[in-house]
């Protein structure tokens, strides 16, 4: 049986309200991370369906003292006000073996006073998607909460139409967000601003504890992880599509997902978000978002730091962004060393696809099958315009010429950092109509894919195909 802290609950108060999950009527355990749980040492006797109230809030574990946060934000570039946990609560805090622990979040839990005009539920069409996407990233290698445990139920919650409410056990190493210092800061209560920075600092920075610069050192870190993120986000092709201030992690992880999505054809301007009219959190937006959320979350320590010191830790955003987008387009392209060239081959490359809408995951993927010695490259039949192509091969197999090693080193470097298998929307969308039919095969196989997204695993040929004209068009709103 796994055990529970609660230092959010006992270091923070004013900054939540406890209440109790709401249960869903008929609730059962549809699905589990079977990877997960082994990872946080539950027994797989927690997950039977006779276990199913361990999974919907109506038990709880020892030391589980629910809670919502409060947190405001900026919101499609406008200030929000007051939001909050509206359809999630914070469950407590698993103490692991290693000595670290992790939040426990129950997504769709039910009324809270921060749900504003919301019903406080979540939908099974929406929890699938989280799992999937969070699982998914995490696997490519790029920071996210993890998802746990999915919950259906026969109780109906009204979206576009009814649909079946549904609850998910998400874990993270925190939840605390940009809107979280904004709320204290907007309500001019900077001594609960620096309570929940010295809150993170002894957390989750212990090593900056003691220093004096210690608030100079933290902000700059959180604005170096969050240009990361963004650099990781751009090399897999993921859109998040609701960049809110209140969707942004202080510790740089991957949160909220609602209408994300991976990229088909590349298109430097997707927007994913049917109802982003104006594109403000596009594909190609997305790393000058982030700094404009940080630029938000700085306004929120100016109680904490000098202009100057704010200045100094922004500064530090676009070198970090670079040099992780640098370096994992370069292994992308089998780049073992940095040239001058380095950029334009990108560039190159990039627009070609841009012009022709070629599927992003699959040309890189099969640029890692490129062999130095190939005057003319099969590739080339991917394209519509070969001579464009040609001409842009050449400076990329020169470029190659530069590299010491072989093609086999080469080629096996390139597909761990090119993946084969992404989450695709038509994917998603195939498992959430298999579980709303309580059918979790397609869910469950798809779930294993994702698990190895770098493999030439022929038995996940079918999740590496291209997708269907039809699955290209799927629109995800906020809602999802």
């Amino acid at each position: 049986m796994p055990q529970f802290e609660h230092q959010y609950f006992d270091q923070l108060p004013g900054f939540y309200t406890e209440l109790q999950p709401t249960p869903l009527q008929g609730a059962r355990l549809l699905y589990h991370s079977a990877p997960l749980a082994e990872e946080l040492g539950l027994e797989s006797s927690l997950f039977t369906v006779e276990n199913s109230a361990y999974w919907s809030g109506e038990k709880l574990f020892p030391g589980m003292r629910p809670l919502a946060q409060v947190y405001s934000g900026h919101q499609f570039g406008q200030w929000a006000g007051q939001l909050g946990d509206g359809r999630g609560l914070l469950l407590g805090e698993q103490k692991l073996a290693d000595g670290s622990s992790l939040d426990w979040h129950l997504k769709g839990a039910g009324l809270t006073p921060y749900s504003r005009m919301g019903d406080g539920r979540a939908v099974l069409r929406s929890v699938v998607r989280e799992f999937l996407a969070s699982e998914a990233l995490h696997y490519l290698g790029v920071p996210t909460t993890r998802a746990l445990s999915i919950v259906t139920s026969n109780e109906p919650v009204y979206r576009e139409q009814a649909e079946r409410g549904a609850m998910l056990v998400r874990v993270a190493p925190s939840h605390i967000r940009f809107g979280h210092f904004e709320h204290f800061y907007y309500r001019k209560q900077p001594e609960q601003v620096a309570m929940l920075a010295d809150y993170c600092i002894e957390h989750f920075w212990p090593q900056l504890r003691d220093g004096a610069d210690r608030y100079l050192q933290w902000f700059t870190d959180v604005v170096e992880r969050t240009a990361r993120l963004m650099a990781q986000w751009q090399s897999v092709g993921f859109a998040h599509g609701v960049m809110n201030t209140d969707n942004m992690s202080i510790l740089g992880l991957t949160i909220d997902y609602g209408p994300y999505g991976f990229l088909d054809d590349y298109k430097p301007d997707f927007i994913c978000n049917h109802t982003d009219s104006q594109g403000r959190y596009s594909f190609d937006n997305q790393p000058s978002v982030a700094y404009w959320n940080l630029h938000r979350l700085a306004q929120s320590l100016s109680g904490l730091l000098s202009t100057e010191e704010l200045q100094q830790a922004l500064a530090a955003y676009e070198p970090a962004l670079m040099i992780e987008y640098g370096k994992m387009m370069r292994a992308k392209l089998g780049f073992f060393t940095e040239n001058k060239q380095d950029n334009s081959v990108l560039t190159g490359l990039l627009s070609l696809m841009a012009n022709e809408g070629r599927d992003y995951t699959r040309t890189f993927r099969l640029l890692s099958e490129i062999r130095r010695d190939e005057e003319r490259s099969a590739m080339r039949d991917e394209f519509i315009d070969r001579e464009a192509f040609d001409l842009w091969y050449q400076s990329y197999r020169q470029r190659l010429l530069l590299e010491q090693q072989d093609d086999a080193t080469r080629q096996q470097a390139m597909k761990k950092s090119n993946p084969r298998i992404i989450l695709r929307n038509y994917l998603a969308q195939q498992a959430i109509e298999g579980a709303e039919a309580d059918d979790i095969n397609r869910l469950q196989a798809l779930h294993q894919a994702l698990q190895d997204p770098y493999s030439d695993d022929s038995r996940f040929d079918e999740f590496a195909a291209l997708p269907p004209d039809w699955g290209k068009h799927l629109e995800v709103s906020c809602s999802s």
